[in-house]
């Protein structure tokens, strides 16, 4: 990979105001939103914290081969992101990062600054581990309705589909590694693996395996078959999710 160029080279303006924060802050529409950049690389960082609690400060990142940022604003408790994005125009940046600090709501904030991509969960004030659970279903959901089409795209979003279907795989918090499938009788930040990991194959099978990124339990040439193999053997009298904090 080439070496990146200068920050002060693609932010030139940025450099001549001496950090991220104080470029944002010289946006008419920030006001007096405190911004912050951190000392080891203030051309390159910068957050804006909100005035809910229940949201993290909002992270802006410059890329370092080409003059672009990217926000990431997540929810604490877990740290997942909310809303992510990517813009060319920092105007367009401080929109959305007034909009998180006054606490709009989410879709407001994708109103305010249509780069915004909203990442399908939501918030949940009071950490409530069924709902916690239904928002990552929402967003795992969501992020494979949005791959590019293709034959394996296809077959991992169907896989998804199909497990969701699946009231015992409804009711567990659900996560992916390396676009494997799998489980937790528990939220995050700490889960609780449980019963066996699902794959999409690029050819078009669906593996079910015990172990990360293993098919030692067999494959299909469906995801239904595939899904009712791993809901056999979940563990018996599984509760509800539980908080993993």
């Amino acid at each position: 990979m080439p070496t990146p160029p200068d920050p002060a080279v693609l932010y030139p303006d940025v450099a001549a105001c001496g950090s991220l924060a104080a470029a944002l802050r010289t946006e008419s529409c920030l006001g007096a939103v405190p911004v912050t950049s951190p000392d080891p690389y203030p051309l390159l960082h910068a957050t804006v914290a909100s005035t809910l609690p229940h949201r993290a400060p909002l992270q802006i990142s410059a890329w370092a081969h080409e003059r672009r940022w990217s926000i990431r604003g997540e929810e604490p408790f877990q740290g997942m992101a909310l809303i992510d994005g990517r813009a060319d125009d920092l105007a367009q940046v401080a929109g959305a990062a007034r909009a998180w600090h006054d606490g709009a709501s989410l879709e407001d904030i994708h109103r305010a600054a249509p780069f915004v991509h909203l990442t399908g969960r939501f918030e949940v004030l009071d950490h409530d581990p069924a709902r916690l659970t239904e928002s990552e279903w929402r967003s795992m959901r969501q992020e494979a309705d949005e791959m590019e089409r293709g034959a394996w795209q296809e077959g991992y979003r169907t896989l998804v589909e199909v497990a969701y279907a699946e009231p015992a795989l409804r009711a567990l918090y659900p996560f992916t590694s390396h676009w494997v499938l799998r489980f937790s009788s528990t939220t995050r930040p700490h889960l609780t693996i449980v019963g066996p990991c699902l794959t999409a194959n690029g050819d078009g099978t669906y593996g079910v395996g015990r172990g990360f990124i293993t098919q030692d339990l067999g494959r299909f040439t469906t995801p239904h078959e595939a899904v009712a193999l791993a809901v056999s053997r979940l563990p018996s009298a599984l509760g509800p999710v539980a908080l993993g904090g």
